[in-house]
């Protein structure tokens, strides 16, 4: 058995839309058809995008198992054969057997045509919506910018009877005219039911005089469907392609007058951890943000998910859509004066800069190390190379006589030395490196005439704690709020 990916291109004047439906002929009826016939054996694909009635495409995605030896790359040529001339798979090749179109990261882009002069063109009737008033194109782009981002666009999707998550993201929105075409092009994650015809509908009205340009963000705000333009007719919307992601993002980023959150990913693929926070959040959207980002950091393949509210608000007595969240620790800021007079470092310890071509060994060494301790990040080359290049941090090894013991990242602030991270190796811990090392950082910071140490520390890693304070590093006074973390795991998605 194998999984086969297809591309579909297809005019969709003829069709119900996508999806099978029992009042008319539909694109994926007339696939299954095709493959059933070409492979000798019953055929059934799961589409990415189910289009509506009318709607074209020229890049969906497709997929069905077989147990045909056909070639995959070879389908595409031969199935093309028994379709008829409106439907064309232009791409096809073998998938994992767990790839589905609807549950990878995804870019869609959306196409909606407007063809706008006096008379209508006949030849252009299936692929663009005729409007014979003037529309200006200027406006259209001021209104379309008020929904870039992520957003809830529940005034933007015609109601389908049962609740649906209403909040995307738009990552590109542009309106072009090219004579007497204007095109309405929008890139993001997904898309609801008939938004991108609305959003078509609703910039016509700004084009037509009706809206002004900053109406669309009252129509935004609403969340009612009543306050946004007419849905626009589907002839005029061809899906263009999608783009899936290939490479796991490092983090996410939402921002709105809503809330701000940003989503650590860098963990993911090596420890399967995700981390969460929730810079701020209205108390209306708090859970369902939640319950969102949670869930997507499980589907992106993350088994535990650690979470931090700034508001306080994490509840662990109730469910977050599939998740329940239970306490993990909270993250100790603590700061020292730095010594006037300098500390003496018994131990042969140094601090060696990591030099050009080391960067590998060192992201080596601080992952090893690192591995079980909260909140740390993957650290990659690549990513060394971007902080290094800032010129605001130095990457140290922790040298014990001629032994590499650990490392040590230092981050020099207006009046501060903050030590971002400090690691020994586990077999030779319990030997003063880690003291020695920090007593060399603040002769550093005592020498660059800085007045402050910093660091950041788990509450739950009680022998770092002790340490710290040992050497005269206290806590700075802080709602415990907005330094505690909580867990959860994927056990309640049921995938």
């Amino acid at each position: 058995m194998k999984r086969v990916k297809l591309v579909v291109a297809y005019d969709g004047t003829h069709y119900c839309g996508w999806q099978y439906q029992s009042n008319g002929i539909t694109i994926e009826e007339v696939l299954n058809q095709a493959l059933t016939a070409l492979l000798g054996e019953p055929v059934a694909v799961i589409g990415a995008s189910r289009t509506d009635s009318g709607v074209h495409a020229e890049g969906n995605v497709a997929v069905f198992d077989t147990e045909s030896p056909m070639r995959a790359d070879k389908i595409c040529f031969a199935v093309n054969q028994r379709l008829p001339e409106d439907i064309r798979v232009l791409e096809s090749e073998e998938v994992p057997a767990g790839w589905h179109p609807r549950k990878q990261n995804c870019v869609k882009t959306y196409e909606y045509q407007i063809l706008n002069r006096k008379i209508a063109m006949p030849t252009r009737r299936l692929y663009a919506y005729f409007c014979y008033f003037p529309l200006d194109v200027d406006k259209m782009r001021q209104g379309a910018a008020y929904l870039l981002g992520e957003h809830d666009f529940k005034s933007f999707c015609t109601a389908r009877g049962q609740a649906e998550e209403t909040v995307r993201t738009i990552y590109s929105l542009d309106v072009d005219r090219d004579g007497d075409l204007i095109r309405i092009r929008v890139c993001g994650s997904g898309f609801l039911y008939n938004m991108v015809r609305i959003i078509a509908g609703t910039l016509m009205k700004v084009g037509m005089g009706v809206y002004p340009p900053e109406h669309v963000e009252e129509i935004l705000e609403a969340r009612d469907r009543k306050q946004a333009g007419p849905t626009a007719p589907a002839r005029g919307l061809t899906l263009k392609h999608m783009e899936y992601e290939t490479e796991l993002r490092d983090s996410i980023r939402g921002e709105n007058r809503h809330w701000a959150y940003e989503l650590f990913q860098t963990e993911v693929r090596e420890k399967g951890k995700a981390y969460l926070v929730i810079e701020r959040c209205n108390d209306d959207a708090f859970d369902g943000l939640v319950s969102r980002v949670t869930h997507q950091a499980v589907r992106n393949g993350a088994r535990q998910v650690l979470v931090c509210d700034r508001g306080g608000r994490l509840r662990t007595d109730r469910n977050y859509g599939y998740y329940r969240f239970r306490y993990s620790h909270d993250m100790a800021v603590m700061e020292k004066a730095v010594c006037q007079a300098a500390d003496p470092v018994s131990l042969d310890v140094s601090l060696a800069a990591v030099g050009p071509g080391e960067e590998e060994a060192f992201c080596r060494l601080y992952n090893q190390v690192f591995w079980a301790v909260p909140n740390s990040a993957v650290l990659t080359a690549g990513g060394m190379n971007k902080r290094l290049a800032s010129g605001k941090e130095g990457f140290y090894y922790v040298r014990l006589g001629e032994e590499t013991a650990g490392f040590l990242i230092l981050k020099q602030g207006q009046d501060c030395m903050e030590v971002d991270s400090l690691g020994i190796r586990e077999e030779l811990r319990r030997r003063g490196a880690a003291r020695a090392a920090l007593t060399l950082a603040e002769a550093m910071a005592r020498e660059q005439g800085l007045g402050r140490m910093r660091l950041t520390a788990a509450d739950s890693n009680a022998p770092a704690v002790r340490l710290y304070e040992s050497m005269g590093y206290q806590r700075i006074p802080q709602e415990r709020r907005t330094s505690s973390w909580y867990e959860t795991d994927s056990a309640g998605y049921p995938g």
